[in-house]
């Protein structure tokens, strides 16, 4: 199965100077969670999620109307923001395979120029997987195994404290 069957081919964006208040509006208006940053060129640079976006406000004494995108997406420890996108004729099961090993939920779909084409997430895939459960080309499975990955708690290092 390719990821054009899969796909949403709408997708909201933003850029590098979209304050997070204006992303988070966007977010609000169009239910989703997660927007590609695209730049100049049209291309995708890197997406935003609201984790992000809370994260990014919880650890500065800034409004959401101060930050901009570009002071959450490149953080000054790092050259280039990991980014993971797929085109429309990828097979499913190696995004799923990257989605897995990356822990991502949600990519980005290009064209070979770059520029978006749609997001691909886990819940369009779940749906996908059911809908068609019983045929070869995706198992609910498959979406299992993903999810399992994708969700497991990650250690960062730190020691929790036992709860009281």
């Amino acid at each position: 199965m390719k990821i054009r069957d899969v796909m949403r081919p709408q997708a909201v964006f933003c850029g590098l100077d979209t304050t997070l208040a204006a992303t988070a509006t966007l977010m609000q208006d169009n239910g989703c969670g997660f927007v590609p940053v695209v730049g100049e060129g049209g291309n995708v640079i890197g997406v935003i999620t609201d984790r992000d976006i809370c994260i990014a406000l919880g650890t500065r004494n800034k409004k959401p109307s101060e930050v901009l995108v570009r002071d959450v997406m490149l953080p000054k420890q790092y050259t280039f923001p990991k980014l993971f996108t797929c085109t429309a004729e990828d097979d499913i099961h190696n995004v799923l395979t990257t989605m897995r090993i990356e822990r991502i939920r949600r990519v980005p779909v290009v064209d070979r120029e770059g520029r978006l084409m749609g997001i691909l997430s886990m819940d369009d895939i779940a749906a996908r997987a059911c809908n068609r459960a019983g045929r070869h080309d995706l198992s609910c499975q498959d979406v299992v195994e993903a999810l399992k990955a994708i969700c497991a708690r990650r250690d960062h290092g730190k020691r929790r404290r036992p709860a009281a």
